[in-house]
């Protein structure tokens, strides 16, 4: 998979997502300009990154594309949790890796997580990242 598209900025919306500095960002909003004299109208979009939480901001003629990531959304389970590391197994391909707690984990989540818990996981351009918890077992 090429783990990114291109789409043009008059398309993109808030709650997609978004690269900017290769970074994959949801976008919180768009500020479009009107068209001057001598130009065309620019967009300005403001995102916050899903790995590292900051904000970043672009501006953008709104007839260019721009990339956006294409997100892998699975299902895991927690098979061991070490001080660093999450080690999880891809339900569909029991498939085995691990995810670094520091960059892959939520502070909201990272004290709830717990052995044999089925998790959701993001995956895009080769970064893993748990977003929410399933539940016990389902």
């Amino acid at each position: 998979m090429g783990d990114k598209t291109r789409v043009q900025v008059s398309k993109l919306k808030p709650g997609r997502y978004i690269l900017i500095d290769d970074e994959p960002c949801r976008i919180t909003n768009i500020t479009v300009s009107s068209p001057g004299k001598h130009g065309s109208a620019k967009a300005r979009i403001d995102a916050v990154g899903i790995f590292d939480g900051k904000v970043r901001s672009i501006v953008k003629p709104t007839s260019s594309e721009v990339d956006v990531p294409i997100i892998d959304k699975r299902t895991g389970q927690i098979i061991a949790i070490t001080p660093d590391t999450v080690q999880l197994m891809d339900m569909e391909t029991y498939e085995l890796f691990d995810v670094p707690i520091a960059t892959g984990v939520d502070d909201e989540i990272k004290d709830k997580l717990r052995e044999g818990i089925n998790v959701e996981y993001w995956e895009t351009l080769g970064r893993i990242k748990i977003m929410k918890l399933k539940g016990e077992s389902e």
